[in-house]
């Protein structure tokens, strides 16, 4: 290496999957490149394959060894295709020669019905290939030479002996210690060096691939090598965040971490960076940015070795899902020379890595991370048959981690004391305390881990505003972006309303208020889905009378769950047809199932224990089965209403017990039912949801309906999209064929009136601790229990200043005494005052149907407007 090689000053950038997936986004790593090039850097861009394309080359190679790889295939090239043509650059030209090679290997896929590990890297790397043959042509046609490098050319794995041949192709480790080989060569191509993540080879030339998290540690690899002045990771968010803040918007961008800092919330829980990236440039003493694609100029997150500060506090908390835990227990082991080595040993002859240890005398539990292992049933079978000879064995799957993350944390366990009072109704299955002094992580039921998170974040991240390490919070951020995106047509139906609300807030301290034109577009859009033949709605979402007759109106049908829900349909509209009243009891007495019977409404049930034992009830009579599919989804885990954690539905497994029953009490199916969940916002839930019932129809050759349940979820948080009604719609079409001559039938409720209802409420008081700012207000949990009961997420603003630039950070609280009567946490909002009024978007659905008298404090009153 020459002197002039070591002057040379080299930036790696890495950009994600999303950031190079379109043309828009290409003009901002355009001007990047450009502006580190006027810094007088040499410039490495690593870059990703196109956002969506690895997952579906995995799904094709799955095709391929199970059918016709054809149509995935040609949906691959024809993305290539388009986005090479948005650039303005020759696709065919360009990629024939990979989209021919990728074509190749596919077929001799389907040949052998098999992929081998070598087959498997070698379709996986395409993505990168072809991503990166257009990102070169394009910097070169803006006029910026560029230099293609095959990453395999420059990047070779190192061999692990005794590694399985799996791990050694889609799971390899490179060198990343000063390479001045490396050095002279890329310091000899002319101008920007672009090349691939993701993908390098090993001593024999084959190509393999780095796992997951790949480009991310390619990119780092590289800067150490190349002993790089930084390393930029350019991706979708705007850097590391205090908590993940899909579940907690009132997070804080972090500024500033130490390399430690950032590697355990990244092994904890945090997505943007996978962990494996930190210690090549941690070792090298190298900084590392994290900055987002769309909003260049945005702080992000600076990673070095004397980032931020280091004193003793929390800066993040977060969670890991889907976790196993292995409770191993045996008086035995008290003082038993070699117990451990044995026990560990039954886990390392299968492969399995362990994450957290905890021991006692006679007990030593332990837990294993899916991202870190590959675990099926009969892999946790043989585990357990292997430590039973040992000891007592418990295995609990699908529980959760919940890490606080900072400085010193043992130095501050005083503090963090008061906040461990939100497990005290929740079991903690082990407590890991890190060597590191760096986190402290409780293991907990799946179920609960989202609200302590949420929870511990709005006890123990109360930084000031101005502050070295803490950012904005995503709220903030995310506003910012939708200010700019957002033109005057978008504007929520209360906006363009706001008089009519102040007029009705100047008569009532606090009123639900709700748009019947809202309720109306709703109906109308459930209308017009062609793969419907008749909606229901679940009028528990919101059984206001002027609701009721706004549905009704719209031609939609009632799923009531209650005696009292019977009524009031009948009291209303007492001429209506019984048949459009469908009746779903949950664990209700025999006289709820006699009386539905004698209103001649359809019933449905979800137990078989009313066949078993009131089986009389049941003669002669045609009823709906409400089964359990077995997964559930929703924006919580208290509305995941499937799976074995739900006490909805019956089982798939109980179906042949459910015919004989039914046979013996001469009653006859003709409806199934199932319901996953709400506020899904993924439009191919119901596919599968209607699937499985097709496939259980086959059983019951009488039932003429399928009833694929609600949960049709609404944008609750900045920054998310609707629910796809077209997909939707297209998604069912798809079945059509599985469910035969069968009637589709949906139940929304929450999807016809939460963005139809708001709950405004007059500020009383205002108050500061310190930067801790509290905003209290006419009514709390007492109207609108959601945020309380579920953590749930409701937009605040200011009505009274709509428009106001938004500036002060609060936390919105009610006049309930309970410390959880909170509407809101650290909320941007503008200066507010006394006798402002506040606005609760989204309470239309859950918020009245839910309310009480507690305190002797009377809830909101209803206004239809």
């Amino acid at each position: 290496m020459t002197d002039s090689d070591q002057s040379i000053r080299w930036v790696v950038l890495k950009f994600g999957g999303t950031s190079v997936a379109s043309a828009a986004n290409w003009s901002i790593i355009r001007d990047l490149v450009k502006e580190r090039l006027d810094e007088q850097l040499r410039v490495l861009v690593v870059h990703s394959a196109v956002g969506g394309i690895s997952n579906m080359l995995d799904q094709v190679m799955a095709e391929a060894t199970q059918g016709d790889p054809a149509p995935l295939l040609a949906d691959i090239s024809e993305r290539h295709l388009a986005l090479a043509a948005d650039l303005g650059l020759d696709g065919p030209a360009l990629l024939g020669d990979y989209l021919t090679e990728l074509e190749q290997l596919l077929a001799g896929v389907r040949l052998v019905r098999e992929v081998s590990p070598r087959v498997h890297a070698k379709i996986m790397a395409m993505g990168e290939l072809l991503s990166t043959k257009m990102g070169a042509a394009y910097l070169n046609a803006e006029g910026i030479p560029t230099h293609w490098q095959d990453a395999r050319e420059s990047m070779c794995s190192v061999d692990v002996p005794g590694a399985s041949e799996r791990a050694a192709f889609l799971s390899a480790t490179c060198e990343h210690t000063a390479d001045p080989r490396l050095q002279a060569e890329l310091a000899a191509r002319d101008g920007v060096v672009l090349t691939q993540g993701f993908v390098a080879r090993n001593s024999r030339d084959e190509t393999v691939l780095l796992g997951r998290g790949g480009s991310d540690t390619s990119a780092a690899y590289f800067a150490g090598r190349l002993q790089a002045e930084r390393l930029e990771i350019w991706t979708d968010v705007p850097g590391m965040f205090s908590a993940d803040p899909r579940a907690v918007p009132g997070a804080r961008l972090l500024k500033a971490l130490r390399y430690e800092e950032a590697q355990e919330i990244a092994s904890t829980g945090g997505a943007v960076l996978h962990p494996r990236s930190i210690s090549p440039v941690r070792r090298a003493g190298i900084p590392l940015w994290i900055r987002c694609t769309a909003r260049p100029d945005a702080t992000g997150t600076v990673i070095a070795q004397e980032a931020g500060d280091d004193a003793p506090r929390v800066k993040a908390i977060s969670s890991r899902d889907g976790i196993t835990l292995v409770s191993m227990e045996t008086l035995g082991m008290w003082q038993q020379v070699g117990f451990l080595s044995e026990a560990f040993k039954c886990f390392s002859d299968l492969g399995l890595s362990i994450d957290l240890v905890s021991t006692s005398e006679s007990n030593v539990t332990v837990t294993l991370d899916p991202s870190a292992n590959s675990m099926d049933a009969s892999m946790l079978e043989r585990l357990e048959q292997n430590l039973a000879r040992l000891c007592r064995v418990r295995i609990l799957q699908d529980v959760s981690v919940v890490s606080l993350v900072g400085q010193k944390i043992r130095a501050m366990l005083h503090e963090i004391g008061p906040a461990l009072e939100v497990f005290q109704e929740n079991q903690i299955h082990l407590l890991s305390q890190a060597a590191s002094d760096l986190n402290l992580s409780f293991v907990v039921d799946h179920d609960q881990a989202a609200r302590l998170v949420q929870n511990l974040h709005s006890t123990l991240i109360k930084p000031p505003r101005t502050d070295s390490v803490f950012g904005e919070t995503w709220e903030e951020l995310a506003r910012e972006d939708a200010t700019a995106e957002t033109d005057v047509g978008e504007m929520p139906w209360w906006a363009e309303r706001r008089d009519e609300l102040l007029a009705i807030a100047g008569k009532e301290q606090s009123a639900y208020v709700y748009s019947r034109d809202s309720v109306a577009a709703a109906v109308a859009r459930l209308r017009a889905l062609d793969s419907v033949d008749q909606v229901f709605y679940a009028i528990k979402a919101n059984s206001n009378p002027d609701i009721l007759r706004t549905v009704n109106e719209g031609g939609l049908n009632f799923e009531v769950v209650s005696p009292g829900e019977i009524d009031l349909i009948l009291e209303l509209f007492p001429d209506i047809d019984r048949e459009r009243i469908l009746f779903t009891p949950n664990f209700a007495p025999r006289e709820e199932y006699e009386y539905g019977f004698k209103q001649g409404i359809r019933v449905t049930l979800d137990n078989l224990h009313p066949l078993r034992e009131w089986g009389d009830i049941f003669r002669g009579q045609n009823v709906f089965l409400r089964l359990d599919t077995g997964q559930g989804r929703g924006h919580h885990e208290h509305v995941k209403t499937a799976g074995v954690h739900s006490k909805f539905g019956i089982p798939l497994f109980e179906l042949d017990e459910a015919q004989q029953l039914l046979d013996d009490c001469g009653a006859q199916v003709v409806g199934l039912h199932a319901h996953t969940g709400s506020g899904i916002l993924q439009a191919d839930n119901w596919e599968e949801v209607a699937t499985a019932l097709g496939d259980a129809a086959r059983r019951f050759p009488t039932v003429r309906y399928l009833d694929i349940g609600g949960g049709l979820g609404i944008p609750e948080k900045p920054g998310q999209q609707p629910l796809d009604m077209a997909a939707f719609d297209a998604s069912l079409a798809s079945v059509r064929d599985h469910v035969g001559d069968c009637e589709i039938w949906l139940e929304p409720g929450r999807y016809v009136v939460a963005q139809a209802g708001v709950l405004l409420a007059t500020v009383t008081q205002t108050k500061g601790k310190g930067d801790v700012q509290y905003v209290g207000i006419s009514t709390g949990m007492n109207s609108l229990i959601r945020p309380a009961l579920y953590g749930a997420y409701h937009e605040i603003a200011n009505l009274t200043r709509l428009g106001e630039a938004a500036g002060d950070i609060v936390n919105v609280v009610g006049p309930i005494c309970e410390t959880g009567d909170r509407l809101g946490s650290d909320r941007l909002l503008p200066v507010t005052r006394e006798g402002d009024v506040l606005l609760i978007a989204n309470a239309g659905a859950y918020g009245y149907v839910m309310s009480s008298r507690y305190n002797l404090r009377e809830p909101a009153v209803e206004v239809m407007i």
